[in-house]
């Protein structure tokens, strides 16, 4: 079953029948994934509906887990700097999540943002913790950043004392490899215990060497957990698995990103984006009909679980009781 207007074909059909069916568990934990007012961004799902609330959400999973009951981590975004415009996205969270009790929702906080009234809202909305982006850095360009530029220390303490989560998507060229990250995730996981990090996908190992080189840098941070969200390199999860534990990991959509047509690609010391509209699709001997994010990224997961031999209940615990373990499902 596809969910209504979105891109979901025939292609898309007969790869999660051969690719994905067999391997997904019974029920799902989307650890990371969006819902959105249309007021507070620029993107949707291509053909789909212009805002997502709960409602929206659980019809669009139906293309990626049909039949499987799905709960989720929602996480805000918004593009502006605006307090109103991030409050009317944090808003829409709140209300959304609290539809099923089983959800968790996170606070999209701006780097200037007053530890105290953050304290307030997070509580107020009943959500769980914190979403941070780098584009609200003041730093150019932001995909350079350092973490304290766009999560400093006094949202993270804050974090510690309420015991929530932050979701942090890290930049620079090397990602995990970066010496200036590993320094600042130590620092904060060992500072604010309390605090649990979740390092978006798959630690933003893109370019899975980076995970080879970084991870075991980060072994021994009780507090520190992964979600896989749209990462489509096997390795990437897999150096997770193996090195920090299949206990750390957490699936996630990345809802839109999931139902975009294509794929992540390590090259080089870096990595690219194909999409859709991107030419290479007719290379060679064939035309290939690329097939949505998601699919692609639930392929690389199996390969990786399949490569570190893990049994039925450790897929579970990557696809539902990891998160609801560390989020209190």
């Amino acid at each position: 079953m596809s969910g209504e207007g979105t891109p979901f074909n025939e292609t898309d059909h007969e790869f999660f029948r051969r690719e994905i069916d067999s391997f997904l568990p019974d029920r799902i934990f989307d650890a990371h994934t969006h819902l959105w007012r249309s007021e507070c961004v620029e993107w949707t799902v291509p053909g789909g509906p212009a805002s997502v609330g709960h409602g929206e959400y659980v019809e669009l999973m139906k293309d990626l887990h049909p039949d499987r009951p799905t709960n989720g981590l929602f996480i805000p975004f918004t593009t502006s700097t605006d307090v109103e415009k991030r409050m009317m996205a944090n808003e829409w969270i709140g209300k959304h999540a609290g539809v099923d009790s089983n959800n968790r929702g996170l606070f999209f906080v701006h780097p200037d943002d007053d530890p105290e009234w953050v304290r307030e809202n997070v509580r107020r909305l009943g959500l769980h913790g914190l979403k941070c982006y780098h584009t609200m850095a003041a730093v150019d360009p932001t995909w350079e950043a350092d973490i304290q530029a766009f999560l400093p220390e006094p949202l993270v303490k804050v974090a510690g004392e309420e015991g929530w989560v932050i979701t942090l998507h890290m930049v620079k060229s090397r990602s995990v490899a970066d010496p200036a990250n590993i320094e600042c995730i130590r620092h904060y996981c060992q500072t604010y215990p309390g605090m649990k990090l979740i390092l978006a996908h798959s630690a933003r190992g893109f370019q899975p060497a980076h995970n080879l080189e970084g991870l075991p840098e980060l072994v021994g941070l009780d507090n520190l957990f992964f979600d896989t969200s749209v990462n489509c390199e096997p390795i990437a999860h897999q150096a997770i698995i193996r090195i920090m534990g299949h206990d750390k990991l957490m699936y996630g959509t990345d809802m839109p990103v999931s139902h975009f047509r294509g794929r992540s690609l390590s090259a080089a010391d870096s990595f690219i984006w194909l999409y859709e509209e991107t030419p290479v699709w007719g290379e060679k001997h064939s035309r290939i009909d690329p097939v949505i994010v998601g699919l692609e990224h639930l392929r690389a997961l199996k390969w990786a679980c399949w490569s570190e031999r893990l049994n039925d209940e450790q897929v579970e615990d990557i696809f539902y009781n990891n998160a609801a373990r560390l989020l209190g499902v």
